[in-house]
């Protein structure tokens, strides 16, 4: 059974392998330019627990998957090639990222966000295509590009309840 709790700042020694994981989990799947050998820097990791946006999934007692979910505007989505489904209130999901241990991580994690919040948004690099897949399989829909925090093109996504 997984547990999805609040990150705690303990947990960042397992949080950081779970990126360098998902780090070395892209560069083999064909993505090797969405987060390179820096992203998420670890101050931006601390920040998200300490602002208690940082989550992880734990499964038998090892924490195998992590993410961030931010409610409220994110400046990422402000600007968007394409359409939004809404201009609602909504949770942006930044920073998923799995130990690659357990299948399915991800569609847990998008369950638990989607049970606690009926608009949700993220986005992913155009050559993520794992993640791309869960997405679409777990019902997101493909809204157009943003561009991220580093200027960055991104493929936005949104999933509204309803």
């Amino acid at each position: 059974m997984t547990v999805i709790r609040p990150a705690r700042l303990a947990d960042l020694g397992d949080i950081l392998d779970i990126y360098a994981a998902a780090r070395r989990f892209m560069k083999a799947a064909g993505n090797p330019t969405q987060w390179e050998d820096t992203e998420p820097p670890e101050e931006l990791v601390q920040e998200d627990i300490r602002l208690g946006y940082s989550y992880v999934a734990v499964v038998d007692g090892r924490i195998q998957a992590v993410f961030a979910m931010i409610p409220g505007e994110d400046p990422t989505y402000r600007v968007i090639e394409g359409a939004w489904l809404d201009d609602g209130p909504y949770c942006a999901v930044h920073r998923v990222a799995s130990r690659g241990e357990i299948r399915g991580m991800a569609t847990e994690i998008f369950r638990w966000v989607l049970a606690r919040h009926p608009s949700v948004r993220i986005d992913t690099h155009n050559d993520n295509r794992p993640m791309r897949h869960v997405l679409e399989k777990n019902g997101f829909i493909y809204c157009g590009r943003v561009w991220n925090r580093n200027g960055a093109p991104r493929v936005a996504y949104q999933h509204l309840e309803g």
